[in-house]
């Protein structure tokens, strides 16, 4: 199979078909939609392809059939039905200038209408995009699809400041609420965004809304299965580690969590410059996220294996952000495993999707815990070298100057009762920072050791305790008289038992102790 372009970056239909791209055909969905229903709402994390998506819509509304030879959605649809479209795109806009998102949204609309040539109906955005819609029904003799992309933007780019994300968000509540006055002029409506705000605050005129985010028959709507690495791409496989590939960027799971997909953004650069690197998530984590987790003291050891129900996942609002809603809808956990509760309710089991999340957005943490990247960075760099040469004495050297090095405002944020699991938390980050694979809370037949750290040549098992001079050494008589060191002996490598023990008034280790298990 012959190489094609890589559509790195490019978000619209036209392009990649005409300029011989990779394409990952998304028709099929498109037309179970449209054939479905009506009014939809669909949440996915940034560069997962929401946009293309949209794109693909418009021109199959529009009649562009050329674009779509060799497409599902080619034989299946009526080409003579052309319909209007109405699309609104918030990715371009900075809504943190108060003013900017109602210029905009009047600039967008204006656009539609010199297109149309409508003569434009002067009033607020509301009544001018309801003007719009029912305008158009009425001179094409067919009713409207409105397509709004990036959704929510206009609120999250805003959340650091409250009175105006709220000022945006009722914005908006007007303007997406004209489409339930318009129903009967509409034939097809899709807003697609990162996060799910609820019903009440933003679409309660909208009720008629049909969420697919978490719909199994759309789980993989956006991003790559491993099917389409197998056919579209097979030309670029040769020479990269299929296994290597999984680890890195697949893992994101909507529905059964069999059902996954990798991130599309990190395969292209990966086929492009053939080399492992975290280029999703450098392309923008967003610094609300990090603040939100380390404000609330949201420990990083516990992110792995979050348990949420449906309704708090969809908890989502200015000043009312829950950190599992949070995670999930910009994609830095996904779905590991359902559950259904005793009290009949059904779960989620939340689990980082892949390596690049998992090491990157620990190494994040610990940039805004410090303060200081550089030296951050250096640190964690030295921890990979003392694990892998098993130099214990380093390692103890290391503990101390890190705790040492911890601003007295983290300290004075943490009651003693939680110390345990903030250091725990703080360790743990540099842990997977180091690229080891680690497991928080390590259960075992006797009980569970804090943490499970395992490198290609060894394992460690740490226990962290708040020092007493009654119980010195209780972290180290804990791991060896609980032998947290059996589930791991059958691999035959060497295990080393760690107790860290720390000084809760002169914030210092008290003690360490390792031993060979």
């Amino acid at each position: 199979m012959a190489k094609r372009r890589l559509p790195t970056g490019i978000q619209t239909l036209r392009e990649i078909r005409e300029s011989d791209c990779y394409y990952v055909d998304k028709t099929g969905y498109a037309l179970r939609l449209f054939q479905g229903g009506k009014h939809y709402f669909l949440s996915r994390p940034r560069r997962f392809g929401k946009s293309l998506f949209i794109d693909t819509l418009k021109h199959l509304f529009e009649g562009d059939r050329d674009l779509f030879v060799g497409l599902e959605a080619y034989d299946q649809w009526d080409w003579s039905a052309r319909y209007p479209v109405v699309r609104l795109d918030f990715a371009g806009l900075n809504a943190t200038i108060r003013g900017a998102l109602d210029e905009h949204v009047q600039e967008q609309l204006a656009e539609i209408e010199s297109d149309a040539s409508i003569q434009p109906h002067v009033s607020s955005a509301s009544w001018r995009f309801r003007h719009l819609i029912r305008t158009l029904h009425g001179e094409t003799g067919r009713p409207v699809c409105v397509l709004v992309d990036e959704y929510d933007k206009p609120i999250l780019d805003a959340l650091e400041d409250p009175e105006l994300a709220r000022a945006n968000r009722e914005y908006l509540r007007g303007l997406y609420g004209m489409v339930k006055s318009c129903d009967a002029h509409i034939r097809f409506c899709f807003l697609a965004g990162v996060s799910k705000f609820s019903k009440v605050s933003l679409f309660s005129g909208l009720n008629n809304l049909v969420d697919i985010t978490l719909d199994e028959r759309y789980a993989a709507i956006c991003g790559y299965t491993e099917s389409d690495l197998d056919t579209v791409f097979a030309a670029e496989l040769p020479g990269l580690d299929r296994e290597q590939i999984r680890e890195w960027y697949n893992g994101y799971s909507w529905g059964l969590p069999t059902d996954t997909v990798y991130n599309p953004f990190d395969l292209l650069l990966l086929f492009d410059k053939r080399t492992f690197e975290p280029w999703w998530f450098e392309t923008g984590t967003p610094s609300f996220l990090t603040k939100l987790l380390t404000e609330r003291c949201v420990a990083a050891y516990k992110l792995h294996g979050l348990r949420a129900s449906k309704a708090l996942l969809n908890t989502f609002d200015v000043g009312q952000i829950a950190p599992e809603a949070l995670l999930f809808q910009t994609g830095y956990l996904t779905i590991g495993r359902r559950e259904r509760g005793d009290d009949g309710i059904e779960y989620f089991r939340l689990v980082y999707p892949n390596r690049e999340v998992r090491q990157s957005l620990n190494l994040s943490l610990l940039n805004h815990i410090t303060g200081d990247p550089s030296r951050r960075e250096g640190q964690s760099q030295e921890l990979q070298r003392l694990l892998q040469a098993a130099d214990l004495d380093g390692l103890e050297a290391w503990f101390r100057a890190l705790f040492a090095g911890i601003p007295y405002h983290w300290h004075s944020r943490n009651t003693i009762a939680d110390y345990e699991g903030y250091y725990a938390s703080v360790f743990y980050s540099f842990f997977v920072g180091s690229g080891a694979t680690v497991t928080a809370e390590d259960s075992s037949s006797t009980g569970r050791a804090d943490l499970a750290v395992q490198t290609a040549s060894r394992t460690y098992l740490f226990e962290f305790k708040v020092f007493t001079a009654s119980q010195q050494g209780a972290a180290l008589r804990q791991l060896r008289e609980r032998d947290y060191a059996a589930k791991y002996r059958h691999l035959g490598l060497p295990i080393h038992l760690v107790g860290v023990e720390f000084n809760a008034q002169t914030r210092t280790v008290e003690v360490f102790e390792s031993t060979r298990a």
